[in-house]
C-alpha cells in the first residue's frame, strides 16, 4: 500500500471543486470511487425522477436492457455481468414478468436454469424508457466535448477492468 506525501493532501483551508457549499470533501477530494459515486447518485436522481410514472423498480432498465442484449441468459448471468444483487434482480424479473414485460423459459440444456426474454412490450418499453435516461444525460453532452465524453467512457472502462483485475 503506497503513503500519500504531505504535498499530495488537500489542505484543510483550501476550497477544491468538489466543494458543496461550504462543506469541503477533505480527503474525499482524492477518492476516484467517492468521486464516481457522487456523480453516478446525481445521475441516478434524475433517472429515478423520470422513472417515476412507469411504476417500476430501480434497475428495471438495466435487467431490460440486459434481457435484450442477452436473450436467453439466466439471472444468475445477468446479475453478474450487470454487477446486480443476485436476490435484487429476482424481484425485478418477478415485477417485470407480472407487468408482462419479460418472460422466464426453462433452457433446454438445463431444466433447473430459467433463461430469460424480454415481450415486445418489454423491447418497447426498455427502448422508451433508454430514450428518457439519455436525456437525463444530456447536461454531461453538453458540457464535453465528443472527445471528452467518448473519452470518459473509455478511461472508465479501462479502470474497472484493472480494478477487475487486481483482486
Amino acid at each position: 500500500m503506497s503513503t500519500l506525501d504531505a504535498s499530495e493532501l488537500p489542505r484543510p483551508d483550501a476550497k477544491n471543486e468538489a466543494e458543496d457549499g461550504d462543506i469541503q470533501l477533505g480527503l474525499h477530494a482524492l477518492r476516484l470511487g467517492f468521486q464516481v459515486r457522487r456523480l453516478h447518485h446525481l445521475l441516478s436522481e434524475r433517472v429515478a425522477n423520470v422513472f417515476l410514472p412507469y411504476g417500476l423498480r430501480p434497475g428495471s432498465l438495466t435487467v431490460m436492457v440486459l434481457i435484450s442484449a442477452n436473450p436467453g441468459y439466466s439471472q444468475a448471468e445477468l446479475a453478474r455481468i450487470g454487477n446486480l444483487d443476485k436476490s435484487a434482480i429476482v424481484t425485478i424479473v418477478d415485477g417485470l414478468e407480472a407487468r408482462g414485460l419479460a418472460i422466464r423459459g426453462r433452457s433446454p440444456s438445463d431444466r433447473r436454469r430459467n433463461s430469460l426474454f424480454l415481450t415486445p412490450a418489454g423491447e418497447k418499453l426498455m427502448l422508451e424508457m433508454h430514450g428518457l435516461a439519455m436525456a437525463t444525460e444530456q447536461p454531461l453532452r453538453d458540457g464535453l466535448t465528443a472527445e471528452e465524453y467518448d473519452r470518459l467512457f473509455a478511461l472508465l472502462e479501462k479502470a474497472r477492468r484493472i480494478v477487475a483485475g487486481a483482486t
